[in-house]
């Protein structure tokens, strides 16, 4: 049954209304929400908000790598120590390190421009600085709704954003309502702001609605995959931050890794693989597990006879964007608007995007507050880009706006001008690289690309996919329909595997898609399998796929990964 026939026959749906509806529990989204609360208990007028999040509970589907500047939480709560945020973890040393295959050169600390220095950061676990956001959100009133994913937008009929509604509960497989099926609710606001992060479900269908995107640079993004680890005390170094770029990736590729020591003899470590590369073969899993075997890393992992001895804690994978200025699309639009990642303000020179979430949410905030105050509803919230634009974080946006478009020429071309720009212009650059392609353009037929041989994984130090998700604690209710669509059932086979040798099967660090034999074709004939309970809503096939053909939408509230301690 389609949603329209399931309503029809068990609709209408529930529908609670508040003042503003918050899409996404995140650090965009309950900033918006605390700043909202914040504005209604100094002027004594209640103003009623409500937060929406897919995950079990706030936290849970929260990944980065991640260190926090924390000047946007110090706007928003400036007592955060005292009411024990946990940023417990200062930056003390910053090592930007060149890789070779068996070589390396860390450049002096001397030479690091400022969108590379950390002094006065934190290394930080975001799922638990979101899990704190959440509780201070609900000490001032904020409703939180974990478990509940927004399914749809619902419109005015002058097309103006009326709300969200919630994924409906006990679909079968089928698409038929089960014994357990449950209608999804409406929630209804003055004005409703999406923070849902990048490459947002319901944000993607915002932007193409109101044309949003219209004269600015296709959005680029990165697929982040990261392990958390439990290292030998001599190997520790608390608060020493280590970024590479090089090996194993091709110059011509965009990526880079990282490597946190937290406290507790914690290390976080990832790999950032730009969603803009040519080659289909390639694999980010892959070339995150071999980043693993250089000497100056695998160190962290081994004693002094070579023997593994850490033990891996925790894994995830997250798309983020890595687009810049030029691609940052209208952020309001009738009655609603979009912050943080949803929107594209991640600053890719600095690896950071928490502090622009923060803070965007906070712009979002009293903009909808000074119109609710107001008596206004459902209209364009134009005081948000207003203020975005006369911030700190536009400055900070502006000054590094060309960071990633460098890279289309090479890693030492772009390292060079970055440098220029940084150390002799001081970002006060006169020019502004463009972008004219979204990340799938960007891939070669296989025959024109040479494939890459990846080694096999040890299991003590390099993983395959299956183990990799088992302990990002990934759960789907099983009967329900997958929420990994395809638009066309014969694309996988007939263009994606024939002309690019199935590139999905690749860059999925979950193993959601295998070409397996079709049995009912019989011959060499492949099918196109999609592990849906697999997914851990990183968003890459929504972002890579060569043909756009896969479209992700969201599954039952609560399905997907519990992170723990990332």
């Amino acid at each position: 049954m389609t949603n329209q026939e399931i309503l029809a026959q068990f609709g209408p749906r529930e529908a609670m209304e508040y003042d503003v509806v918050v899409v996404g529990g995140g650090p965009g989204g309950l900033a918006t929400a605390i700043r909202i609360k914040q504005l209604s208990a100094k002027s004594g007028k209640e103003v009623s908000v409500v937060v929406l999040e897919k995950g079990s509970e706030p936290g849970a589907h929260i990944l980065s790598g991640a260190i926090m500047d924390p000047k946007a939480l110090t706007e928003l709560i400036p007592n955060w120590r005292e009411l024990g945020a946990p940023l417990n973890q200062p930056v003390t040393d910053d090592a930007w390190t060149f890789l070779g295959e068996k070589s390396s050169f860390r450049t002096p600390n001397f030479l690091l421009p400022e969108c590379a220095q950390n002094h006065g950061n934190y290394i930080v676990s975001l799922g638990a600085v979101t899990r704190w956001m959440a509780e201070q959100a609900e000490s001032l009133g904020v409703e939180i709704f974990p478990g509940f994913a927004a399914a749809e937008v619902l419109y005015n009929g002058d097309g103006s954003v009326k709300g969200v509604a919630t994924g409906n509960m006990g679909v079968g497989k089928d698409g038929e309502p089960g014994e357990n099926f449950q209608l999804g609710m409406e929630l209804l606001g003055k004005y409703t702001v999406f923070a849902e992060g990048a490459r947002g479900h319901l944000g993607k269908q915002l932007i193409a609605k109101y044309k949003l995107d219209e004269g600015k640079d296709p959005q680029s993004f990165g697929i982040g995959i990261k392990e958390l680890w439990e290292i030998d005390p001599s190997r520790h170094t608390p608060g020493f931050v280590m970024h590479t770029a090089g090996w194993p990736m091709e110059s011509d590729t965009y990526g880079g890794a990282f490597l946190y020591h937290l406290d507790g003899n914690k290390v976080a470590l990832g790999f950032i693989t730009g969603l803009g590369y040519s080659n289909p073969y390639l694999s980010p899993f892959e070339e995150f597990q071999r980043w693993k075997t250089h000497p100056n890393i695998r160190y962290y992992f081994e004693n002094d006879k070579g023997e593994v001895t850490a033990k891996r804690l925790s894994y995830g994978a997250r798309a983020i964007n890595a687009s810049g200025l030029s691609s940052l699309p209208k952020t309001v639009f009738p009655g609603g608007a979009l912050v943080g990642c949803n929107a594209g303000y991640l600053n890719v020179s600095r690896i950071k995007g928490s502090h622009a979430a923060i803070k965007t949410g906070m712009l979002a905030a009293d903009a909808a507050y000074d119109a609710i105050i107001a008596g206004r509803q459902h209209d364009e919230l134009s005081a948000y880009p207003e203020a975005f634009e006369a911030s700190w974080l536009h400055t900070e946006l502006n000054k590094d706006r060309n960071f990633k478009n460098w890279f289309k020429h090479g890693l030492t071309v772009a390292t060079l001008m970055n440098g220029f720009e940084q150390f002799v212009l001081r970002g006060h650059i006169p020019w502004t690289l463009r972008r004219d392609k979204p990340d799938h353009a960007y891939l070669k037929p296989a025959a024109e690309c040479k494939p890459i041989v990846y080694p096999k994984p040890d299991g003590k130090l390099t993983f395959d996919r299956l183990s990799s998700v088992f302990i990002s604690n990934t759960n789907h209710e099983e009967q329900q329909p997958a929420h990994l669509t395809l638009k066309d059932a014969s694309v996988p086979v007939s263009i994606n595997l024939a002309k690019y040798a199935g590139p999905e099967a690749r860059y999925c660090p979950a193993g959601v898609y295998e070409f397996v034999p079709d049995t009912a074709k019989g011959g060499d004939a492949q099918r196109l399998q999609i592990n849906a309970q697999n997914c851990v809503h990183c968003k890459t096939c929504d972002i890579k796929d060569p043909t756009q053909n896969i479209v992700w939408v969201t599954p039952e509230g609560g399905g997907g990964p519990n992170y723990a301690g990332m």
